[in-house]
């Protein structure tokens, strides 16, 4: 399945820097980046539960954001880029 996960982590003080990197971390361990804070995973049922748990152990509940997507369609179906991409459908040849 496609998922997106969006954040916003709060970068006043150095704890919040560090929950910031550890965020990035655990995402680009699961996907892609696709913008500063959006990544694009394809994961099955357990790697979103694994991603969900890392997540959730480093962010600040009462500090930061987190959402996580579902995308249910076809990727051609829900998405649309402008600008500058630097992201790789994976589900795509990688060969060209």
């Amino acid at each position: 399945m496609d998922i997106l996960v969006a954040y916003d982590v709060c970068t006043e003080t150095n704890e919040g820097k560090r929950r910031l990197r550890k965020v990035a971390e655990a995402c680009l361990a699961y996907g892609q980046r696709v913008q500063k804070s959006v990544f694009e995973c394809s994961l099955n049922e357990m790697q979103l539960e694994q991603l969900k748990q890392r997540l959730l152990q480093v962010m600040s509940e009462t500090e930061d954001s987190l959402r996580i997507y579902r995308m249910t369609q076809v990727r051609s179906r829900y998405l649309w880029t402008f600008g500058n991409q630097h992201d790789v459908d994976y589900n795509a040849p990688l060969i060209y």
